[in-house]
């Protein structure tokens, strides 16, 4: 039985390269974790801003820059480690696709939750499909309204 648990891991971990960071992830907001001291910026994926509010279905405001980030924790808790392939920096970040132990793909999970959107300037339509289903199925922030959260930092979204 240890040697099947053994190879098990050593299989789950086949897939790593040699520049990704992996560990146990800390939220910092719905878009960016940090690992090992190391901060991370989920790639082609924008989370609304943890000051951030948007209107349930009912038009009533929350906080859901707060209800990502806490979303995201526990899914994160739920198979850890978190592994994240680096794509390049961003100001003091790492860019990176990240993916829960089970291999579950977190930044395409946090967009098919509601949690984030697509972010087509960097994502180039990868997260396009969860999204169309996010918002079909009115999860998330799309079960009311919201601003894009690029819009709240007062960034270019294009």
């Amino acid at each position: 039985m240890i040697m099947v648990a053994g190879c098990f891991f050593l299989a789950a971990n086949a897939t790593a390269r040699a520049d990704d960071i992996v560990g146990r992830a800390t939220v910092i907001d719905g878009d960016t974790i940090e690992i090992g001291g190391t901060r991370v910026r989920f790639d082609g994926i924008d989370a609304p801003e943890t000051r951030q509010t948007c209107l349930d279905a009912n038009g009533a405001k929350y906080r859901c820059g707060q209800q990502s980030a806490l979303a995201l924790d526990d899914f994160l808790a739920a198979s850890r480690p978190t592994t994240c392939t680096p794509k390049g920096k961003s100001w003091d970040r790492i860019v990176a696709s990240c993916r829960r132990a089970d291999g579950e793909d977190v930044n395409a999970w946090m967009v098919r939750n509601g949690h984030a959107l697509d972010w087509p300037k960097y994502s180039r339509g990868r997260y396009a499909a969860e999204q169309t289903a996010a918002e079909a199925s009115s999860a998330g922030i799309w079960a009311g309204q919201f601003e894009r959260p690029c819009i709240v930092r007062k960034a270019r979204c294009d």
